[in-house]
């Protein structure tokens, strides 16, 4: 299966290093994940797999995210514009144009996702879903 765009491991994980240097001082988003991540290089690494397996499909990753974001209790959905604008600019600043914005697509898709079950979770909507 080929790659989703033109990109290296190395490259993951440069960028998951240099976001997450730049969570660790984000005035939000920061404080949110010290409560959560207590080894760095443990999550880092984690991700960078999450990352690898969804770029690259490899079958590095076996994790739920959507679990782990609900699970949080103090993730908002306010959190992942400022998030995505954070990756974006780390994306732009680390690698070329196109897998860049590769990148950054797939990104905001998993991030919708992310966020309206965060939206879910904090107002669930009386009766049954509707589906259609």
């Amino acid at each position: 299966m080929l790659a989703r765009f033109d990109i290296a491991p190395d490259q993951i994980d440069r960028v998951v290093a240099v976001f997450y240097a730049a969570i660790r001082r984000h005035e939000v988003l920061g404080p949110v994940f010290a409560r959560h991540v207590t080894d760095w290089p443990e999550h880092e690494e984690k991700i960078a797999r999450f990352w690898r397996k969804a770029i690259l499909y490899e079958p590095v990753y076996d994790g739920n995210p959507m679990r782990v974001h609900m699970a949080a209790g103090d993730v908002r959905p306010e959190h992942f514009a400022q998030w995505l604008a954070l990756f974006d600019e780390t994306l732009r600043r680390t690698l070329p144009p196109e897998p860049a914005a590769g990148w950054s697509a797939l990104a905001h898709r998993i991030g919708r996702g992310l966020r309206m079950g965060v939206e879910d979770l904090r107002s669930p909507q009386p009766g049954p879903p509707v589906l259609r």
